[in-house]
C-alpha cells in the first residue's frame, strides 16, 4: 500500500508520515521543498521514503505526484486556502483522499462540490479526519441512533485550554472570525442565540459554552435526520480564540514536543434530544490531539484502500463503521460511550 502525504514537512504531516512508517506502509512525501521533505522523512524514521516535489500552482504536476498511490493524506492548512487543489489532484490521479481539516466552511464546500468528480473517478473523499471532526461525527451517529428521532443535536468540543501549534491557532482564529453555522429546517444558516451550558464527564459543575464552527454541523446532517444541529466550545476557550491576533498567532510555536502533547486531552461530547424530551448523550476522548489526528487520518486512508467505501464525497460516519473505527483507536487510549436518558 502506497499512501502520499501532502504537507509532509509540516507538523501534522510529519506525524502522519511517522504513523504510516509504524504500520509498515510506504509513505510518499509530497511538497514544494525537497530538502524539507528529506528532513521530514528522516525525522519520521523513514529516511528512505520516496520524495516527490509538487506545489499547488500546477494541477497537472500535483496529480502526477500522486500517480501510483492508493490514497492521499492532506495535512497542509489552512485548508480554505490550500485544500481544494489537493483534493482535485487526488481525484485526477485516481486516489482516495482524507484530510485533517477542521474548518467548517471548507469541509462543507468539499462535501458539496467534489462528489460527482470523485464518483466518476471511483474514489472516496473524506475531509475532517482530525481529532474533532472524525470522532465528533462518529460519536454523533452513534448517539443519534439511540433515539427514534432527533429534534436537536449539539456537538461540543469540550477540551480544556491547552497547548496548541501555530497552524491550529491560525485555523481557529479564522474559524472564530468566520462565525459558526447551524443546521435547521433542511439548510445551513448563521448560528442564532447562544449555546447552552452542558455537563461534562468527570466535572462536577456545568460548563458554559459559546457557539463555534465545528465540523459536525456540516457533516452530521448527511447521515442523521435532525431538526437542528449546532456546535459549541467552552466559553473560556472561545475567549482565547477571540484574542488571537495575527501577531499572537505568529508567536505560537510551530511544533509541539511530545511532552507538551502528552499533557493534552481532547473530548468530543454530543447531546441529542427527541421531540418528546427523550435524551441521549455520547462522548469520545483520548490523549495527544496531534498524535491522534495522525492516527485517525492514516487509519481512515488505510481503511479506504483495504475495506473500500462508496465513491464520492462522504463524512467520516458515511465512509466508516462508527463503532468499529472508534474501537480501533482504543490501543491509542481512546474511549467512547453512549448513554440514553439523564442530563
Amino acid at each position: 500500500m502506497k499512501i502520499a502525504v501532502y504537507g509532509a514537512s509540516g507538523f501534522t504531516g510529519g506525524l502522519a508520515v511517522a504513523e504510516l512508517g509504524r504500520h509498515g506502509l510506504s509513505p510518499v512525501l509530497v511538497g514544494r521543498n525537497p530538502e524539507r521533505l528529506r528532513k521530514a522523512a528522516a525525522d519520521a524514521g523513514v529516511a528512505d521514503a520516496e520524495i516527490r516535489v509538487a506545489g499547488l500552482d500546477d494541477p497537472v504536476v500535483l496529480a502526477a505526484a500522486f500517480a501510483g498511490c492508493d490514497a492521499v493524506v492532506n495535512a497542509a492548512g489552512p485548508f480554505a486556502l490550500w485544500g481544494e487543489p489537493v483534493v482535485r489532484a487526488a481525484i485526477a490521479a485516481g486516489c482516495h483522499y482524507v484530510d485533517t481539516a477542521g474548518e467548517q466552511g471548507y469541509i462543507r464546500r468539499i462535501l458539496e462540490t467534489v462528489g460527482p468528480d470523485a464518483e466518476r473517478a471511483g474514489v472516496t473523499v473524506v475531509p475532517a479526519m482530525a481529532d474533532d471532526g472524525g470522532p465528533g461525527d462518529l460519536i454523533a451517529h452513534l448517539t443519534a441512533r439511540e433515539l427514534p428521532n432527533v429534534a436537536d443535536l449539539l456537538v461540543v468540543d469540550a477540551r480544556r485550554p491547552g497547548a496548541a501549534s501555530r497552524g491550529t491557532a491560525r485555523s481557529m482564529a479564522a474559524a472564530f472570525d468566520a462565525g459558526p453555522l447551524e443546521y435547521a429546517d433542511g439548510t445551513w444558516r448563521p448560528a442564532t442565540g447562544g449555546a447552552p451550558s452542558i455537563t461534562v464527564p468527570g466535572e462536577a459543575d456545568e460548563v458554559a459554552l459559546a457557539p463555534f464552527a465545528l465540523p459536525g454541523v456540516v457533516t452530521v446532517p448527511r447521515h442523521v435526520r435532525a431538526g437542528r444541529v449546532r456546535s459549541g466550545i467552552r466559553a473560556e476557550v472561545a475567549e482565547l480564540f477571540a484574542s488571537l491576533t495575527p501577531d499572537v498567532v505568529d508567536s505560537v510555536p510551530e511544533v509541539l514536543d511530545e511532552e507538551a502533547r502528552s499533557t493534552t486531552r481532547w473530548l468530543m461530547l454530543v447531546e441529542a434530544v427527541d421531540g418528546t424530551g427523550g435524551r441521549a448523550r455520547g462522548w469520545v476522548t483520548g490523549p495527544d490531539a496531534y498524535g491522534l489526528t495522525a492516527v485517525i487520518a492514516v487509519e481512515g486512508a488505510r481503511r479506504l484502500v483495504t475495506d473500500g467505501a462508496p465513491a464520492g464525497a462522504l463524512s467520516p460516519a458515511q465512509a466508516f463503521d462508527p463503532a468499529g473505527f472508534l474501537d480501533a483507536l482504543a490501543p491509542h487510549g481512546v474511549r467512547w460511550q453512549t448513554i440514553v436518558g439523564g442530563r
